[in-house]
């Protein structure tokens, strides 16, 4: 499936830009646009995982979230015991 795109226009330092041409001409990256694209979505995905890092630390102090993963362990503990008792057999 393709994915939708829309054009951007951006500022980038001359320096940057040459060095996107050189990989580009260098066949190590499609294209600079390509370069770009790739660059944009990793930083994006850092980001990602920034975010949830700073989620799961302010839920780790969270009394309700922590009780609540509490109460779910607990529920599952008779299903873990029963299953981790047959690991031996394999």
């Amino acid at each position: 499936m393709k994915r939708k795109v829309k054009n951007y226009t951006f500022s980038l330092p001359i320096e940057t830009v040459d060095r996107m041409r050189e990989y580009a001409n260098e066949k190590y990256i499609p294209s600079v646009n390509a370069g770009v694209r790739k660059a944009i979505e990793e930083y994006s995905r850092k980001l990602e995982k920034e975010k949830l890092n700073k989620e799961l630390r302010k839920a780790s102090r969270d009394p309700l979230f922590l009780r609540d993963i509490d109460e779910c362990t607990n529920d599952f503990d008779a299903l873990d015991a029963e299953t981790g008792r047959g690991r031996d057999r394999w």
